[in-house]
């Protein structure tokens, strides 16, 4: 199946438990095109975080940061987003994490990081954001058990689920699709991923909604 040939790279994003490393994955083997996937697993501040992340917010974010700048070296200078490229994340989501979780002592310091190491990288030319209410992410990551994830409660998500409402609510750098993906679950509806390609060939310039899954 193929998609529009100006579309380089595709970025899929979300809070904590919404489907985003799901749907990348399927559809980028839908696409039969490269895949790139956040390597949340390699973190290991992470669980110390979830388990007090006052203590460990700096840590994790640092972290992150380094973890996220490494993936993208080789893919800037390589060029490989010929073919397409399926991203479950925006680079831009370090920065909204860090604002979210870090005091303001922390987030000066974290700023004058990534001033530093950080290359300006290129934008997608389309993101998806996978919107959710806290409660049904919260039932997905129980779902899924993850063993670090064990102690992530409603409230963080909460918190979590409004910087994203915000951030997406003012983002205007690439055209972008708002799926509410409370009605959906691309790991249990695999019909969805060629309704959901079909609403991508006809995107505009802006942003725009899809909230009825029948077409």
């Amino acid at each position: 199946m193929s998609i529009d040939a100006n579309l380089t790279h595709i970025a899929i994003e979300g809070g904590i438990g919404v489907g985003k490393t799901t749907l990348a994955t399927r559809l980028a083997e839908k696409l039969g095109t490269n895949l790139l996937l956040e390597d949340i697993d390699d973190n290991p501040f992470l669980p110390l975080f979830y388990q007090d992340p006052d203590r460990h917010g700096l840590s994790v974010q640092l972290s992150f940061l380094f973890s996220r700048l490494k993936q993208w070296q080789p893919i800037i200078q390589q060029d490989l987003f010929h073919p397409l490229l399926i991203s479950d994340y925006v680079f831009a989501k370090d920065r909204l994490f860090a604002m979210t979780n870090l005091s303001d002592e922390e987030f000066a310091l974290y700023n004058q990081v990534v001033q530093a190491i950080a290359p300006e990288l290129p934008k997608p030319d389309l993101v998806i954001y996978l919107q959710s209410t806290p409660e049904t992410a919260l039932k997905r990551v129980r779902k899924r058990n993850r063993r670090m994830e064990q102690s992530i409660g409603l409230d963080y998500l909460k918190k979590i689920n409004e910087a994203y409402d915000n951030f997406f609510f003012h983002y205007q750098e690439t055209p972008l699709l708002v799926v509410q993906a409370d009605r959906i679950n691309f790991a249990d509806q695999p019909e969805t991923l060629d309704m959901l390609i079909n609403r991508i060939r006809h995107m505009g310039k802006g942003t725009e909604f899809w909230a009825d899954y029948t077409t």
